[in-house]
């Protein structure tokens, strides 16, 4: 292992080790690795921007002879107004532009990927030939489904019947609830098994090159 591998194992392992720190309480080894990962990723996100939007997608395609492009880099360019408090009402046209245009082809992509897929797979014959399982598991999700979306319908009391039903949809957005907290304590706890197996294998390691 080479000194330039070990140095950056030993770097690696300071930041790893200061933002654990803050499990302990905060302290300026935890603000030190905050301040220098917030600035390292804002410094990466504007030149993948630079490289990937405004030179990929806006300046070699005017420089090739689309000059429509103008437009939106106009629109673009008024954004920064708003750093100037007496000319920030001109970045309303761009945000209008923008909330306009992301508004639409949000809406129709939620529509057509998760709104009619999920009727779509709400519907299905329950006799599609899975058997009793796949039958059982069809029933419950139309149940859930209906008894979820009777929840939400507060044009009238729950009372009687839409009362019950509201209460076993209030138990199927519990579980549904649970089962997305527990995705993501796993797929937290994975990253920090990660960083414990690099602690101990890659970081204690390297002592041997060391001393």
């Amino acid at each position: 292992m080479s000194g330039w591998e070990i140095f950056e194992i030993w770097v690696i392992a300071f930041f790893t080790l200061a933002l654990f720190s803050f499990m302990y309480k905060d302290n300026p080894l935890y603000k030190v690795a905050e301040h220098i990962f917030a600035g390292l990723s804002a410094g990466y996100y504007v030149g993948l921007i630079w490289d990937t939007v405004i030179i990929t997608q806006l300046w070699d395609p005017m420089i090739g002879g689309d000059w429509l492009l103008i437009v939106p880099g106009i629109l673009g360019f008024l954004m920064f107004a708003r750093f100037f408090p007496k000319y920030s009402w001109v970045s309303r046209t761009s945000l209008a532009f923008v909330m306009g245009v992301t508004s639409g082809i949000f809406i129709t992509s939620q529509l057509h990927g998760l709104v009619l897929k999920q009727m779509q797979a709400t519907m299905q014959s329950l006799g599609g030939g899975g058997g009793f399982g796949a039958a059982l598991l069809s029933i419950i999700v139309v149940v859930g489904v209906i008894s979820t979306l009777i929840y939400f319908y507060f044009s009238k009391e729950h009372t009687g019947v839409l009362g019950v039903t509201a209460k076993v949809g209030i138990w199927f957005i519990m579980i549904s609830f649970g089962a997305h907290f527990g995705y993501t304590v796993m797929g937290r706890v994975s990253l920090l098994i990660g960083r414990v197996q690099f602690l101990a294998e890659d970081w204690i390691g390297s002592f041997k090159y060391i001393f």
